[in-house]
C-alpha cells in the first residue's frame, strides 16, 4: 500500500481536546519520568474517592445473573429504580419503558442524537459545552448551533438570544445543568423560560444532568423534566460523577413529557440500543443500591467536605492572583478559571496550557476546548485535596508571571 488509509471526512469537524493532543503529551512525559498532575478531567477514581461499598458489593453479589445478554434497555430493577428517583422529584407518568441504560451517558448522547437527526439538521448546544455533545451533533450529521453562556452573566444563558438561533430545521436544545465546565446552576425562571421556547417551536429538550447532586451553598438543582409537560424530555444522568463510578460506564437516559408524541422516538432508540446488544451488565446491578442507599456525595459538597474544601480553595487562590478571575462553581467538579486581559495578545489558553505542561507538569483542559469563541479561560477539576491544589496554583503563578 502506497498511500495513507483514507478516513470518514465526518471527523473533520470533530474536536474533544479533553483526551486531546495536550493530553497525549503529558502521557509521553510520564513516559519519560516526570510526574504529571493531571487536572483536565473529571475521574474521581483518580484522586482517592471510591465507589460507595454498597455499590461493590451489589455487583459482586450479582455476578452470577450478569454474565448472559440483558434487555437492550437495561435490566428491570435498574431501570425501576431510575423510575423510583424521576417520580420522588415529582415527575410523573414514567414507567421503566421509558428508561435506557448505556454504557454511560457519552454512548446515550450518542444514540439519542442518531435516532433523532437527519443530515443538515440542527441541535441548540451552549457555549461553553461539554464537547461531546457538539461532536456527537457532527458525528449523526447534523449542525451543533452554539448559544452563549455569557460569563458576565454568570454564565446563565439568555433565552432571548437562545430564541435569535431556531431555524426550521432545529430538532432539540441541550441544557447541562450544572453546568461543565463553568459549575453554573441555572434557576427556575431560565429553565422554564428554555421549556416555553422547546414548545413554541416543537424542540427536543435534552436534560444533562450528571451532576445533578453536586451543588453548592444555596444553589438549587431543578430536574428539567419537572417543568416539561407538553413537550418532550430526555434527561441523562448515570454512576459516573456523584457515586465516583467512572470505569462501571453505566448511565441512563429518561424519556418523559409528552410519551404520545415520543414513540417513534423510543422506538428508535430501542432499535439503536438492541444493534449494540445492551450496555455492561455487572455496573447496571449497582444502580438499585446507588439511587435507593445513603447518598455519600451530601457530605463531600457541604462546608467541611472534600469537594466543598477543593473548591473554596480554588476560589482563594484565584482571589489572591492579579492573574486570575473566576465565577464561583456552584455545582459539578470543576472550575472556569479566566486569565487576566494583560495577556491577551501574549498568551492565548492553548499556549498557556502547553507551557504550564511542558515546564511545570500541570495538565489542564483549554477553554477553547469547550466549544468557545474566546481563548482565555482554562478548566480545572476541583477533586484533588487543597494541598495539592496549593501546588497546582503555585506553579500557574510561576508560569503567568513569565509572561506578566
Amino acid at each position: 500500500m502506497d498511500q495513507q488509509i483514507q478516513t470518514s471526512e465526518a471527523l473533520r469537524d470533530v474536536r474533544y481536546e479533553i483526551r486531546g493532543q495536550l493530553a497525549n503529551r503529558a502521557l509521553e512525559l510520564e513516559k519519560r519520568g516526570y510526574e504529571i498532575i493531571s487536572l483536565n478531567i473529571g475521574n474521581p477514581g483518580l484522586f482517592g474517592f471510591r465507589t460507595p461499598e454498597t455499590m461493590r458489593l451489589a455487583m459482586i453479589e450479582n455476578l452470577g445473573q450478569a454474565e448472559p445478554y440483558c434487555h437492550q434497555k437495561g435490566i428491570f430493577p435498574a431501570r425501576e429504580a431510575v423510575v423510583m428517583q424521576q417520580q420522588s422529584r415529582g415527575v410523573h407518568g414514567v414507567t421503566a419503558d421509558e428508561v435506557f441504560i448505556g454504557n454511560g451517558v457519552s454512548e446515550l448522547i450518542d444514540l439519542s442524537l442518531r435516532a433523532l437527526l437527519n443530515p443538515g439538521d440542527e441541535v441548540l448546544v451552549p457555549s461553553p459545552d461539554y464537547p461531546l455533545w457538539s461532536a456527537a451533533v457532527v458525528l449523526n450529521g447534523g449542525k451543533a448551533v452554539h448559544y452563549r453562556c455569557r460569563r458576565e452573566n454568570k454564565f446563565i444563558p439568555d433565552v432571548d438570544d437562545i430564541e435569535k438561533l431556531v431555524t426550521k430545521r432545529t430538532r432539540a436544545i441541550v441544557v447541562i445543568n450544572p453546568n461543565n465546565p463553568s459549575g453554573a446552576v441555572y434557576d427556575c425562571k431560565t429553565l422554564e423560560d428554555i421549556v416555553a421556547l422547546a414548545k413554541r417551536h416543537n424542540l427536543v429538550v435534552m436534560a444533562d444532568e450528571i451532576y445533578d447532586q453536586m451543588v453548592y451553598d444555596d444553589a438549587e438543582f431543578i430536574p428539567m423534566a419537572t417543568l416539561v409537560e407538553d413537550g418532550v424530555c430526555l434527561s441523562f444522568s448515570g454512576l459516573s460523577k456523584v457515586y465516583r463510578a467512572c470505569g462501571y460506564r453505566v448511565g441512563w437516559c429518561v424519556f418523559s413529557g409528552d410519551l404520545d408524541h415520543a414513540a417513534d422516538y423510543i422506538h428508535s432508540m430501542e432499535l439503536l440500543a438492541a444493534l449494540r446488544l445492551c450496555s455492561n451488565v455487572p455496573g447496571q446491578w449497582a444502580v438499585q443500591t446507588a439511587l435507593g442507599g445513603f447518598q455519600s456525595i451530601r457530605d463531600l459538597v457541604q462546608p467541611g467536605g472534600r469537594l466543598y474544601q477543593s473548591r473554596q480553595a480554588i476560589i482563594d487562590r484565584v482571589a489572591a492572583s492579579e492573574y486570575l478571575s473566576v465565577q464561583a462553581p456552584m455545582g459539578a467538579m470543576y472550575a472556569f478559571v479566566r486569565l487576566d486581559p494583560r495577556f491577551e495578545g501574549k498568551l492565548d489558553d492553548q499556549a498557556f496550557a502547553l507551557e504550564l505542561l511542558e515546564k511545570h507538569h500541570v495538565l489542564v483542559a483549554p477553554g477553547s476546548s469547550f466549544n468557545t469563541i474566546y481563548t482565555d479561560h482554562f478548566r480545572v477539576t476541583t477533586l484533588p485535596d487543597t494541598d495539592a491544589l496549593y501546588i497546582v496554583f503555585d506553579r500557574i503563578e510561576t508560569c503567568l508571571e513569565q509572561h506578566a
